[in-house]
This record gives C-alpha cells, structure tokens and sequence, in this order.
C-alpha cells in the first residue's frame, strides 16, 4: 500500500491536474454549483480523489442547498480529520482525507437541517470520486 503521507509535492503535481491541486493540496475551494457530485443521488460510494480512500456513502447525503455535496456523517471517524480553520477571518472546522491528508471540505453544525447528526459535511465534489453499487 502507498504511504501518501510522505509524498512531496511534486509527486501530487504529476498525480493531480492543476484544480485538484489547488483543492486537495492547496486548501482551496471549487465555485459552488458545479461540482459534478453536487445533484447526484445515484447509490454508492464516494473516495479521495487523491489517494481513493473510501470517505462517505450516498446514503448519508442529502440536499443541503449550498452548492456543493453535503452528508451528515463519513463513512468512518477514522476515515477523515477535522481541524480548526481559522483562514478568511472566520472559524471554521476543516475536513482532510485521514489517509493522504488532501483538504475535503468544511463541516458545519448546527444549522438546523433535518439528519440524524445536524453536521453539514460540506464537501468539494473535485476532492472525489464516484462509485455506483
């Protein structure tokens, strides 16, 4: 199995395009709205673009209305990394990939959405992959 967490970055540059990079490496964030995973409703699963650790199942997303994918809960704890993200003048909760350490998303609380959680994984469809079951 390859140790990602070692990989330099020039290693990710061959591996990535140019708006993978600046997503999953970088910290950045696709506009909202066009992601191509952000109306799908398909069955599956949904892994790292980077690395294709498996992260979140379909059946914990949901229509959140934001622009990008939203899932109340990853497939796993062990799965991802939550850490403060206090960039942009504002206090938000970054998610990375625990595998590869690639930037997800962001994940909210408490924003009133009817889940199990009230958490709001709010994540780059460019950070991942789609597999249909």
């Amino acid at each position: 199995m390859v140790n990602y967490q070692d990989w330099t970055e020039e290693q990710w540059r061959e591996k990535l395009n140019d708006k993978e990079f600046y997503v999953l490496r970088q910290a950045g964030t696709e506009p909202p709205g066009v992601g191509e995973y952000t109306d799908n409703v398909a069955e599956g699963v949904y892994s790292c673009r980077a690395c294709g650790a498996e992260l979140f199942r379909s059946t914990e997303k949901f229509e959140s209305h934001c622009g990008w994918p939203s899932f109340f809960s990853p497939l796993a704890g062990d799965k991802i990394i939550e850490r403060v993200d206090n960039t942009l003048g504002m206090r938000r909760t970054e998610v990375l990939c625990a595998n590869c350490n690639s930037h997800l998303g962001h994940v909210f609380a408490g924003e009133g959405y009817d889940t199990p959680t009230d958490l709001r994984y709010c994540i780059n469809s460019i950070s991942m992959q789609f597999d249909a079951k």
